[in-house]
């Protein structure tokens, strides 16, 4: 298959589909972290055309649409003054952010490809509001489905994919004690330039469940 993973600068969900045989890119507006030459520094939705077999998605700007970030875009009810705003910021700014955001999802949900994921955390109602109207309901997963130590739940809208399946479900800690402190490290990422890679790093385990579930091994099928 050809595959695009959009929005993702580690390479980890690339070099997972590369590893089973399949014709992929990764494109960004940044630079690729493993210096790969099979990834396009551009906006995707100059590239979306180009015939892929499948999309994915992984981590396009979710800030204003998500719930964590609700807060900065609305007041009580919906679109009226925030009671407060990140320091240095106008509420033009953040809803110019928010009109950005909802246009690259639709485009990349609205994509010319067969099969989509888009991996987004849960949204807020303001973003669910402005979304297309055949977007299912999110897949939720986490990474200890996926033989990952980490507590980190995101979402997958599909369009021709089956949901994941879980491959290694590890049991979560208790709340409270040492190794549930671990499993939270990302949501307990301290401020700082390097906290949105952080946040946004997609897992081994997830990566290596969507490149099996979704795209197989094509080394197999073409032997």
């Amino acid at each position: 298959m050809r595959v695009l993973i959009g929005c993702e600068t580690s390479g980890v969900m690339r070099r997972a589909f590369a590893a089973r045989g399949h014709d992929v890119w990764s494109c960004d507006l940044l630079p690729a972290e493993d210096r790969s030459n099979r990834h396009m520094i551009c906006d995707i939705r100059e590239v979306l055309h180009l015939g892929w077999d499948l999309l994915a998605v992984m981590h396009p700007p979710c800030t204003r649409l998500c719930r964590s970030g609700r807060r900065w875009m609305s007041g009580p009810g919906k679109w009226t003054p925030p009671k407060q705003l990140p320091k240095g910021r106008s509420w033009p700014d953040m809803r110019a952010e928010f009109e950005e955001g909802v246009a690259l999802f639709t485009a990349c949900w609205r994509a010319p490809v067969e099969r989509v994921a888009i991996e987004n955390p849960e949204m807020n109602d303001l973003a669910r509001d402005r979304m297309p109207a055949d977007l299912p309901k999110p897949q939720m997963v986490q990474p200890f489905w996926f033989g990952e130590p980490v507590f980190k739940a995101t979402g997958l809208y599909l369009r021709g994919l089956a949901p994941l399946s879980a491959t290694n479900r590890l049991t979560p800690p208790a709340p409270g004690t040492e190794a549930h402190k671990r499993w939270s490290a990302v949501h307990r990422a301290p401020p700082g330039p390097d906290r949105w890679k952080i946040r946004s790093r997609t897992f081994e385990g997830l990566a290596a469940a969507a490149a099996d579930q979704w795209g197989g091994d094509a080394r197999q099928e073409a032997a």
